[in-house]
This record gives structure tokens, C-alpha cells and sequence, in this order.
């Protein structure tokens, strides 16, 4: 196979992410280069994601960069992707899955006092900290990870929530004041787990590509994406699930919130194939909310 282009965003954790792709071709004999991409979600840094559409804003440029030709891969966070993969493009491998949870930078919850500020640009985070506490101050949160970081213990803001695999990826690791449990703070689909798209017709990408990918992360990510696909849901949506695979069964749980955390449902299904348990656990979600509107459920009406 000769030199392998891959797509990336030009963030630190996103360029650290693809270095870790560039790696693992490496130590296989697959020789690699970064092609940097500039997306909508970092040349509108300060906007919220719900003002710029919410889930694709950090994917579609690096997507168009393979499916254009300028890129053989696309290294994506998983958690940036919608539901599905545009027409002509597949997902076709996913690394070893990094530590999944979210942890509280700057303070830990039971050190954050009453009224505390805590900032964050994500819905489920900013409903699963209101469900737990609802006396703290929730502030939005955008920018690179070391600008995020730089956050907690200035500008009155007490604490960041961030995704444990940022840290781990950055080498910053000690900067987390707490790792919070995943069966309450339920994560993102995709949270910790690297996407490599490929063109779906790119039979040798693919087969360079086969020996990076770890089965349990790729079935825990199809059952998560099959929860959202059904679910409907994109980030603007306080929803979150988590899938684990041991001894051939995927289990997941999953939540729903209201955006004040005043109301939440869980629940939990496995089986054998994820897009079944993927599917059942976001028709479950909605057979708890009794046939409820979800929009209506989400924007707490």
C-alpha cells in the first residue's frame, strides 16, 4: 500500500489523535501523512454548537477531504459524528476504545460548593450535573482543550467537565479532579473511541486499515450509533449511552434527560447483535417517557 493521507482536524487533541493512528500504521509497515483540515466548529470557536447545527460541524470538511480525494481516511472523535456515514463513506475500523467517562476538572463535585460554577458546551453534561446538583451555575464552554482546561479556577468558573480520553490522549491526565461514574454520568455515543472512515469503495484502505481495528470497541460503537440513529437524537440533545461487550453479549445503558435535569429515564438492554440492542434501548427510552414528544421532553416544556 503506498502512502496513506489522513484527513484530520487541526485542534492538539485532534492532531494528537491522528498521531496515534499514524503509530499504529506504523508499527504495521504503513507509511502515513496528515492532511489538515480546518472545519466549521473551529473557525466558529466561540459559537454553541446548537447555533451551528449541532453534531457534523467538526466532521463534514474532513469527510469531503476523502470522499473529494485529498484524503484516503478520515480520523474522527466518534462522539463529533452523526447517526449514520454520508453516501460513499464507511466506517471501517475503530482502535482500541480509551477511557470513556467524563471527569471534573478543577474541582470535584463534592468539593464544589453550593452556587458553584461549572462550565461546560455540552446538553447531557450540563443535565447530568443538574440532575445530581441542581444548585450549581452551568456556563457554556468552547474552544481547544488547553483553552477548556485553562478555564477551571478563573473567570469565576469553578470546574470543567472534559472526556477522560482527552486528558489521556494529551498527557495531562493529573488535571482531572474526578472521574464520574458512567452508570450516572452516562456518556456520549462514541465518548473515547476513534472513527477511521474510509471511501466505500476503497477496498485497499480498508485491508491496510484491518489490523488497527478492535472488534469490542467497533460493536460497542455500531450499538451506541444504532441508539442514536433511532433516538433521533444529535448533540443538542441530552442523551447519552454507554455499550460494553464481554463473552459475545453487548450490553447498554442509556438516559434521557430534560435540559434542567428535572426529569430523566434509564434503562438498559443486551443481546447479541448491536443494532438490535442499539435500537431496543432508544425504543425503551421512549416506551418509559409513556409516548412523550421527545422534543418536548428535551427542551423541558
Amino acid at each position: 500500500m503506498s502512502l496513506l493521507r489522513l484527513a484530520t482536524r487541526r485542534s492538539p487533541l485532534a492532531l494528537a489523535q491522528a498521531a496515534i493512528v499514524q503509530s499504529l500504521l506504523s508499527s504495521r509497515g504503513v507509511d502515513s501523512e496528515l492532511v489538515q483540515i480546518e472545519t466549521t466548529g473551529d473557525r466558529e470557536a466561540s459559537a454553541s454548537l446548537e447555533s451551528l447545527g449541532g453534531m457534523g460541524v467538526f466532521a463534514i470538511e474532513v469527510q469531503r477531504a476523502v470522499l473529494d480525494g485529498a484524503a484516503d481516511v478520515a480520523v474522527h472523535s466518534a462522539k463529533d459524528l452523526p447517526s449514520s456515514s454520508p453516501p460513499g463513506l464507511a466506517i471501517v475500523c475503530v482502535p482500541e476504545r480509551r477511557d470513556a467517562a467524563d471527569v471534573l476538572v478543577g474541582r470535584s463535585l463534592a468539593g464544589l460548593g453550593p452556587g458553584a460554577t461549572v462550565a461546560t458546551g455540552s446538553p447531557r453534561r450540563r443535565a447530568l450535573l443538574l440532575e445530581r446538583r441542581p444548585d450549581l451555575r452551568i456556563v457554556g464552554l468552547r474552544g481547544n482543550m488547553a483553552t477548556r482546561f485553562a478555564k477551571a479556577g478563573r473567570d469565576g468558573v469553578d470546574a470543567v467537565v472534559a472526556a477522560a480520553a482527552a486528558l489521556e490522549r494529551l498527557g495531562v491526565e493529573s488535571l482531572a479532579s474526578e472521574r464520574l461514574d458512567t452508570a450516572w454520568f452516562v456518556p456520549q455515543v462514541g465518548q473515547g473511541t476513534l472513527a477511521l472512515e474510509v471511501r466505500s469503495d476503497d477496498d485497499p484502505t480498508r485491508t491496510s486499515l484491518a489490523p488497527l481495528n478492535d472488534a469490542r470497541a467497533m460493536t460497542s460503537l455500531v450499538a451506541e450509533r444504532a441508539f442514536l440513529r433511532e433516538l433521533g437524537a444529535g448533540c443538542s440533545i441530552p442523551a447519552g449511552a454507554y455499550a460494553t461487550v464481554e463473552r459475545g453479549t453487548i450490553s447498554v445503558h442509556g438516559v434521557m434527560l430534560a435540559v434542567d435535569g428535572t426529569r430523566s429515564v434509564r434503562a438498559e438492554q443486551s443481546g447479541s447483535d448491536p443494532n438490535v440492542v442499539g435500537r431496543l434501548l432508544a425504543t425503551t427510552l421512549r416506551d418509559v417517557l409513556g409516548g412523550a414528544e421527545l422534543t418536548g421532553w428535551n427542551t423541558g416544556a
